[in-house]
């Protein structure tokens, strides 16, 4: 496959279409003083944004019902005391992965 310059500005467009918007908000919200009470609910987001995206992964659909995904829970588990215990980032996204992958591999 050879790259063309075409093909480097579609990615470099590409770039920047997604990272323009992601970099905006800080720029214009930077050196605003928002009122404490925006600060603190602005707080909890990533807290939302987090358990919204685990809890999505717990359940999955098969035909009309929802039900448990037990190999997320079972991966969950263990990633979760890990992040409680240690409070690093590197070591729960380490135990989630392998976690992951020993119980992928003994079930299938």
């Amino acid at each position: 496959m050879t790259t063309t310059i075409a093909m480097v500005l579609v990615i470099v467009g590409c770039a920047l279409v997604t990272w323009i918007p992601r970099i905006l908000p800080f720029v214009f919200v930077k050196k605003m003083k928002m009122p404490d009470i925006v600060l603190r609910w602005l707080a909890y987001i990533p807290v939302c944004i987090l358990s919204a995206l685990v809890m999505e992964g717990f359940f999955h659909k098969e035909q009309s019902f929802v039900v448990v995904d037990w190999l997320n829970v079972g991966v969950f588990i263990p990633t979760l005391l890990v992040a409680l215990l240690t409070k690093s980032l590197s070591k729960t996204v380490i135990v989630g992965v392998v976690t992951m992958a020993v119980l992928r591999w003994l079930l299938v």
